[in-house]
């Protein structure tokens, strides 16, 4: 089930995938799953496969559902994620370990917002990666593969948003759509890499530096925000988007507060 909702938040512009597994409780046990895949395999193995299921259920059945809301009522879905995102904030503090206040707590929150805004506005734009050949264009998707994949496992960054910047979105999409290989394996393979280096990465901080890894990501998360904020509603629809704001927040707050989503399985 966490899987499905994941998969099909993914689907919505500016939403990460990492921000809502980090919502759900379910990040840490991700990242720990990739990065010690050897360690465990069997388990590591079922872990990963039921997820990645349940990932793209959630996208074949959400998708239109998703699509239709967006396109229909575009500020109320968006308040509803967006209220959603901040209903799991009390549970990221949790996860991080603070027992008092200190200058630190903002100032590492700050650094998050400031790396996503950073990354939003970053002028970098390739439009050439996918018409490169040979070992030069190999490489070339090699390491757009692994940047995306870094996008894919930090909370608040949208991997879409990623590819846009290196100028390879549409061809990526064509790519799926034609099923071209020697375009699709290079980032295949870049983003096993990625996605291997990052989480054993990412499993270090967590585990030895949690307060600073969790609130950074929690910047991560509140920057994201600002790329979904949809503006502020004329009256008329202003109760509603108000309602769906509550509404989202209260679910993943409630959910989190009772245990249903933070408790991990170990």
């Amino acid at each position: 089930m966490k899987g499905c909702i994941v998969g099909g938040t993914m689907l919505v512009p500016g939403v990460s995938g990492g921000s809502m597994a980090m919502i759900l409780g379910i990040y840490s046990s991700l990242i720990s799953a990739v990065s010690s895949f050897r360690q465990k395999k069997s388990r590591n193995f079922c872990f990963l496969f039921v997820f990645c299921i349940g990932a793209m259920v959630g996208m074949a059945l959400l998708s239109n559902p998703i699509s239709y809301l967006i396109t229909t009522y575009p500020k109320p879905t968006m308040y509803f994620f967006i209220g959603a995102v901040i209903g799991g904030i009390p549970m990221i503090i949790r996860e991080s370990k603070i027992h008092a206040f200190s200058w630190r707590v903002p100032a590492y929150i700050s650094l998050g917002v400031l790396i996503v805004v950073g990354i939003s506005v970053f002028p970098f734009r390739s439009e050439n990666i996918g018409q490169l050949t040979g070992l030069s264009g190999f490489l070339s998707l090699f390491a757009a593969g692994a940047i995306a994949a870094i996008a894919l496992l930090l909370p608040g960054v949208s991997v879409s948003y990623f590819l846009l910047l290196l100028g390879l979105y549409d061809e990526t999409i064509t790519a799926i759509q034609t099923f071209q290989l020697s375009f699709l394996i290079p980032m295949l393979l870049g983003g096993i890499f990625g996605i291997i280096l990052t989480a054993k990465l990412l499993e270090k901080a967590m585990m030895r530096y949690p307060r600073f890894t969790y609130l950074v990501i929690l910047g991560f998360i509140l920057g994201s925000v600002a790329s979904i904020f949809p503006g502020i509603p004329a009256w008329r629809e202003l109760i509603v988007c108000i309602a769906a704001g509550l509404g989202g927040f209260f679910i993943i707050y409630l959910l989190s507060h009772n245990g249903v989503i933070t408790k991990e399985e170990k």
